[in-house]
């Protein structure tokens, strides 16, 4: 039996034209209103699994450990993981697994803190950190677009402790754990993890492959993306896919819907039924 929990790890502000893309401000603002700055507000969502005598996190938010000159340029608010978790009587030190999609700083920086002493430690002390080495590679020497997402201290020292695992990565859908699947995806970033979790229904956490129920019509695609036109081939596989086999999608980023079923009209456009 899989038990699931969604978890507040924060919320942040992101410039919304490089949220929506090429979709016009008078169209998306409608959506998620921007504010003087242009700016809109996300949550960072993530997800607890209770399988066997696992507890697995799902993803980290930025978590609080960054100085005040990054906050300033994101406005991190909100309760962070840790408050979520105690809210549901789970104290950091039970959690076994933490699951990284991949390390931009909004889904990764939760995953280390700075204790009393100033030093930087692990927030789940008894975790395995899970990323791939392919990604882990890439992270570490990043294109110029992509750098500024990628903040060494926030999974470097991962594995410098000997706390971070990979899962090879591979073209086709890997079993990760009984019932928790990876597909690995490289339009937003270069392979990024999926993760497919076998419960009733199955539930996919979308990451930032569509990080909000906004995200899910095709041309919607984050200026973010790397290879843009990869994101909407994997995009519409996964949604096809949704549909045909009844699958709920997950979003971390959406400040409002958690989760829903994809839909499809006769006009071939996919919509979310929450």
């Amino acid at each position: 039996m899989i038990k699931l929990t969604s978890l507040e790890a924060g919320r942040f502000k992101l410039d919304g034209g490089a949220m929506f893309g090429v979709v016009p401000k008078r169209i998306w603002d409608q959506l998620n209103p921007a504010d003087a700055d242009n700016m809109c507000s996300w949550s960072m969502r993530s997800l607890l699994i209770e399988t066997g005598d696992r507890k697995i996190i799902v993803d980290c938010g930025i978590g609080f450990k960054q100085g005040d000159k990054f906050r300033s340029h994101f406005y991190p608010y909100g309760r962070e993981l840790e408050a979520s978790l105690a809210q549901v009587a789970i104290p950091p030190e039970a959690i076994t697994d933490v699951f990284i999609t991949h390390f931009h700083f909004d889904h990764v920086g939760g995953a280390l803190k700075q204790n009393s002493a100033g030093k930087v430690v692990p927030t789940f002390p008894n975790a395995t950190y899970w990323s791939n080495e392919v990604h882990y590679k890439y992270a570490l020497e990043p294109n110029a677009r992509e750098k500024a997402s990628f903040l060494q201290e926030n999974f470097v020292p991962l594995k410098d402790q000997g706390l971070l695992q990979y899962i090879d990565y591979q073209k086709e859908d890997v079993e990760w754990l009984p019932h928790l699947k990876v597909r690995f995806v490289d339009g937003h970033t270069s392979a990024q993890m999926i993760l497919i979790i076998e419960a009733e229904p199955t539930i996919v956490f979308c990451a930032d492959l569509m990080p909000s129920i906004w995200h899910v019509p095709l041309p919607y695609i984050m200026a973010y993306d790397m290879q843009p036109m990869l994101t909407l081939e994997e995009k519409q596989r996964l949604l096809d896919e949704a549909i045909e086999h009844k699958w709920k999608l997950f979003f971390e980023h959406d400040p409002v819907t958690e989760s829903g079923l994809v839909v499809k009209n006769d006009r071939g456009k996919y919509s979310i039924v929450v």
